[in-house]
């Protein structure tokens, strides 16, 4: 059977094989696809694989052999689901491949704003510490995150893996969720559910690791950053659009939150005039949460076994619109 990758590049730059799905049929890999060039690039294939590129109805519509539409991320998003289902098509994403990935992210962005390694780094390049008349010296306040408050808006396997790395550094961590409901039993400890306005004015960290829905739209807008703590940090790598970006730029000026460690943003490249990328104690790092060699070979082994459990009549993964 025809596969065919539509933008294979982020997955794999060069570092890694396509055996785990080229041994499945036979594979034609485009490292990018415009949207004009979907259909053209298509046609034929039974099992087509996306990561960004869109695969719209009109697309579904024009491709009669297509059979299975396989995304090469959690999000689905980018495919026409309902379309799909329509024409029979099974549609399956990847979930949990790059949870230690993400949290490893999380924490280095979380270190940075707290720890200023970066700006130290700097200084020392500059010959500040060759200057110095002391043995040390710091160019801002470093503080632990030991004792700190780390709130999770989101609990999937991403928020859990969050919650057992904060926990190991000594932080007390609270989720989102009913106030009444059971605390989550992880490994050591519990943890408690609060309102979201509670963890706004609790948390010193807050991390966002919430699905995209219509109701999680601008979720961090202008009203709830006011009610953080003005020392609380922001963290978000699960989806750009979950936060209003003119409102925490706005919010950063003021110094109505302390900083914010960002993976990804609205649009993605981002605009020249977005306004994050300007804004103070702003760190924004191009969506590499999920990128790392291992997470990325997770990846590649899971669409293949995708792939496989598929042409094998047991298709697992799959989405439902």
């Amino acid at each position: 059977m025809k596969i065919v990758v539509l933008d294979g590049y982020t997955l794999n730059p060069g570092d890694l094989t396509w055996q785990p799905i080229e041994s499945l049929g036979d594979l034609t890999v485009y490292d990018r696809t415009p949207s004009g060039e979907v259909i053209d690039r298509s046609l034929g294939a039974g099992i087509l694989l996306t990561n960004k590129t869109n695969i719209s109805q009109h697309a579904i519509a024009h491709l009669p052999s297509l059979r299975y539409i396989g995304v090469l991320a959690t999000g689905y998003n980018v495919v026409d689901v309902n379309a799909a289902l329509e024409r029979g098509i099974t549609v399956t994403n990847i979930p949990g491949y790059s949870s230690n990935s993400a949290t490893q992210l999380v924490f280095a962005l979380v270190l940075e704003l707290i720890g200023h390694t970066s700006d130290h780094v700097r200084a020392v390049r500059e010959g500040r510490w060759v200057g110095s008349p002391d043995w040390c010296f710091t160019v801002a306040p470093i503080h632990e995150l030991a004792g700190k408050m780390l709130g999770i808006v989101g609990l999937g396997a991403i928020g859990r893996r969050v919650a057992f790395v904060g926990h190991a550094f000594g932080m007390r961590v609270i989720a989102v969720g009913k106030p009444e409901e059971p605390p989550t039993q992880l490994p050591g400890f519990r943890i408690f559910r609060y309102p979201l306005d509670g963890i706004l004015a609790l948390s010193d960290v807050l991390t966002l690791h919430c699905p995209l829905t219509p109701e999680t739209a601008h979720l961090m807008n202008a009203e709830r950053l006011s009610k953080m703590k003005r020392t609380a940090i922001l963290i978000n790598t699960a989806r750009g659009p979950l936060i209003d970006e003119p409102a925490l730029a706005d919010a950063l000026r003021k110094g109505i939150i302390a900083g914010a460690g960002l993976d990804v943003l609205s649009s993605e490249p981002p605009s020249a005039d977005n306004p994050l990328l300007t804004a103070p104690r702003c760190v924004i790092t191009p969506h590499i949460a999920w990128a790392s060699v291992e997470a990325r070979k997770q990846l590649m082994q899971l669409a293949g076994e995708n792939i496989r459990a598929f042409l094998d009549g047991r298709p697992k993964n799959v989405v439902s619109g």
